[in-house]
């Protein structure tokens, strides 16, 4: 009995202790969240963001970082949001970003608890860049992977948030987001996969776009069919779960056969 109640005084403090430090490990960092949402609220908008037109360039790297082949888009066409079909903006919005139009171009919370999955998973499982952050990437950053470009990735995506408008950010990340195979933006995308102009593209037409960004090179349909309709599946999947659309049209999309070009 005396062994027990002395086990129990040692357990106590543990416990004690433990909790305290969780506690304080979880005010700290929402002090810390609080403190950055002040900081990037602070942050100036971008003069003349909507005329910047990053060049359509892709580079190869080899082993040790040198630049070994740059070539330019194979496939480039400049659309205005108005011209894009709203199923397009709604695989887009399901597939990479959900919370669009309600955050103010970042979502640390979301940053937080993908890492937590990736870390967990031990692997790659979960994104958390926005559509913004995406295009903050894409506009003024590498894809470099670090915790230093990914702060910087928030505070731009906070000042293009205070530079144009939600159309507007879709509109420059549609025509400049790479959508492989040589494709840089939706219009493009649309050229080179199906040989029709981006306003005539039929529902899955514009899941399979939407499916691009997150491995272009995987997800093509000109490298693998098979991936390509798979990853279309899960865009129209997200698309119905969002109520975007309904049960009998995602499932006519997800039967319709693959690309025409």
């Amino acid at each position: 009995m005396s062994n027990k109640k002395g086990s129990n005084k040692f357990a106590n403090p543990v416990i004690t202790l433990i909790t305290t430090l969780f506690i304080s490990g979880v005010a700290v960092f929402l002090a810390f969240i609080v403190m950055l949402n002040l900081f990037l609220m602070t942050q100036p908008p971008i003069r003349n963001l909507e005329e910047y037109k990053p060049n359509q360039v892709t580079k190869i790297y080899s082993a040790d970082g040198e630049i070994i082949k740059t070539f330019t888009a194979y496939k480039f066409e400049h659309v205005n949001i108005q011209n894009v079909p709203k199923n397009l903006i709604n695989a887009l919005i399901a597939t990479e970003d959900k919370n669009f139009y309600r955050h103010s171009g970042y979502d640390l919370f979301g940053i937080v608890r993908s890492a937590f999955a990736n870390v967990r998973a031990g692997r790659t499982v979960q994104g958390a860049s926005t559509i913004t952050q995406q295009l903050a990437r894409i506009l003024f950053l590498s894809n470099e992977r670090s915790f230093n470009r990914k702060i910087k990735e928030i505070i731009i995506s906070a000042r293009i948030e205070k530079s144009i408008s939600k159309s507007q950010i879709l509109e420059m990340y549609l025509n400049n987001v790479y959508l492989g195979s040589g494709a840089y933006g939706a219009a493009g995308a649309a050229a080179l996969y199906f040989n029709k102009p981006i306003k005539d593209l039929t529902l899955a037409e514009c899941a399979l776009i939407a499916g691009l960004p997150q491995a272009p090179s995987v997800y093509s349909p000109f490298n693998s069919e098979k991936l390509a309709l798979k990853r279309r599946s899960q865009v129209l999947k997200r698309m119905y779960k969002m109520k975007f659309i309904t049960k009998a049209e995602y499932k006519q999309a997800v039967d319709e056969p693959d690309r025409k070009s």
